[in-house]
């Protein structure tokens, strides 16, 4: 398949994403004044804004890549969750999968900014598992979806919606039907996702996962840490991402370093989320490793250069992608 080939071939994926979506809200306003009621600064409000966070910016990349992104997650009945579920379909994203609690509060980050300045950060949420019943209906409705998709992409933030269960489960299906799994894990079910397709760390997670530390500049000592990681999940795979140290991929019997693409770096801000959506993609497509990695580490790279969580540029990342076959 030749670059063109691979970005046309986007546009025929259903991508199941399955994880914490949560609603980011920005408050902007102006300080004049100090509160006579405490050492705080007064926030006139100009401005507010809510835009989709967590799962929600990977299936807003995946859906800028061209393939149908379907949420899978479960969320509350309240206000927040009415917002979330709305910015869902403005945006044009298939909620087949998204389930409605009334014993769950829904994530919301609210972020009060004065001039270019984050004054604070309020978080409404719980991290605790989902229910056994909430459980048992997210596996339900992804077992619906699953033999229509291409790929599914666990997308895990620790707030609950995941649980070693439901992993199990969606894992062993999926791999009954053939559908590749790929996975951007967090500390908690970091050991719960055993025979997955392409597993995808970065450093941080990798060390805290694995509870092991290596010189990640010494290439075997990372050979052999992403080995020991295969070894423990039995997963198929390993992308790991090394920020600007570029990529490590280990996958169907290839191994492959890439290094990070110099670039003005604006924002880090969830790249992470397009290198998963893109991988995953690529994955889904059967792509050879060394190109699964190639391209993802470029569209991580590409965000890079743009302020705030910002979904990929599929022609941008066409034309940068072009230049490298």
């Amino acid at each position: 398949m030749d670059i063109n080939q691979v970005f046309e071939a986007f546009n025929s994926l259903r991508v199941l994403v399955i994880g914490d979506v949560m609603l980011d809200s920005y408050v902007w306003g102006k300080v004049d004044r100090i509160s006579p009621e405490a050492p705080v600064p007064v926030v006139n409000v100009q401005k507010r804004e809510y835009r989709l966070g967590g799962a929600g910016n990977v299936l807003l990349n995946v859906q800028s890549l061209g393939a149908e992104a379907i949420v899978c997650s479960v969320i509350g009945t309240d206000n927040a969750g009415d917002q979330l579920e709305g910015s869902l379909l403005e945006k044009g994203l298939n909620c087949e999968g998204l389930i409605r609690s009334g014993d769950r509060i829904t994530t919301i980050k609210e972020r009060i900014i004065a001039g270019s300045q984050q004054v604070v950060r309020i978080d409404t949420e719980t991290d605790k598992p989902i229910s056994k019943s909430e459980t048992a209906n997210l596996i339900s409705k992804a077992k619906e979806l699953i033999p229509s998709c291409q790929v599914i992409i666990f997308e895990d933030y620790d707030k609950g919606v995941l649980t070693p269960e439901s992993i199990a489960e969606i894992t062993s299906f999926a791999n009954e039907h053939n559908v590749p799994t790929v996975v951007d894990p967090k500390k908690r079910n970091f050991l719960s996702y055993n025979h997955t397709t392409l597993f995808k760390p970065n450093l941080k997670e990798l060390r805290e996962g694995l509870k092991v530390d290596f010189n990640v500049d010494n290439p075997a000592e990372l050979q052999e840490t992403v080995q020991l990681l295969k070894d423990t999940l039995q997963v198929s795979g390993a992308l790991i991402t090394l920020s600007e140290r570029g990529v490590f991929i280990d996958y169907q019997d290839e191994i492959h370093k890439l290094p990070a693409h110099i670039r003005q770096i604006a924002d880090v801000s969830g790249a992470g989320d397009t290198v998963i959506s893109i991988a995953a993609c690529c994955v889904a497509l059967g792509l050879p490793p060394k190109e699964i990695a190639s391209i993802s580490n470029l569209g991580g790279g590409l965000v890079c250069e743009l302020v705030g969580v910002v979904p990929i540029d599929k022609n941008l990342l066409k034309t940068e992608a072009a230049k490298l076959y």
